[in-house]
């Protein structure tokens, strides 16, 4: 039963000494966390590309009441075509148009990937929203990509209208990266990276430097201590 008691003691001083350790390397500690930081904020600010978003919404009205032209696919417009809208956006058609009237020297795939299409469940409201290098072509791109669309979205599946409910505005800043976001998780990172050097180099360390060291090493009693006379 002393044999535990001194174990878990032993244990629990081991603990204490590591935290001590810690709280005496806390200037090293910081240091490395604001290089970290400051690693991350000259990466995000100098090497990484800003994205700039730009998002428009529409909203598909109730179809026609001249049924003679529609076929059974086409009466379930609305909720249930949602996920038709979102193809006929982001089909070849529409992407080649876009293309075509604003010059760009893109291809369909590359265009699609800058769009990225939300319709909220249950409603016929659409979100449309491009990515863009900077935040004038953001916008233009939207709109474009909306007016478009909303044609060929009424040719296909026949709606009365598709009105826009909010043209797409010149974002004020890019929507990526998130340099804060960066900065925190570099700093923590580096708080991270330090601590546990700090606590390898500290449990690997075999030098003797208190008295419990020579009972724990060479597991023979300590019978004194030689006192350091300089210190007296």
């Amino acid at each position: 039963m002393n044999q535990d008691n001194t174990k878990t003691k032993s244990v629990e001083i081991d603990i204490l000494a590591l935290l001590h350790k810690l709280w005496t390397k806390k200037l090293l500690i910081l240091f490395i966390a604001f290089y970290f930081a400051a690693f991350s904020f000259l990466g995000t600010y100098f090497f990484i590309q800003p994205t700039y978003t730009s998002t428009t919404r529409i909203y598909v009205v109730n179809q026609a009441t001249d049924n003679n032209n529609l076929s059974a696919q086409d009466l379930q417009a609305g909720t249930y075509l949602v996920n038709d809208y979102k193809e006929i956006i982001t089909s070849n058609d529409v992407l080649s148009e876009v293309i075509k009237d604003e010059k760009l020297n893109l291809s369909e795939a590359e265009l699609a990937k800058m769009i990225s299409v939300n319709i909220p469940t249950d409603t016929r409201l659409i979100s449309i929203s491009v990515n863009a290098k900077t935040g004038q072509d953001a916008q233009t791109l939207a709109n474009k990509v909306r007016k478009v669309a909303s044609e060929k979205i009424k040719k296909v599946t026949k709606v009365e209208d598709v009105t826009t409910l909010e043209e797409a505005k010149l974002p004020e800043s890019p929507s990526s990266p998130n340099i804060k976001r960066n900065v925190l998780l570099g700093a923590i990172l580096g708080g991270f990276v330090a601590i546990v050097a700090v606590l390898v180099r500290e449990v690997l360390d075999d030098r003797i430097r208190r008295p419990e060291d020579v009972e724990d090493v060479l597991e023979m009693t300590l019978l004194g201590i030689v006192p350091d006379t300089d210190k007296i």
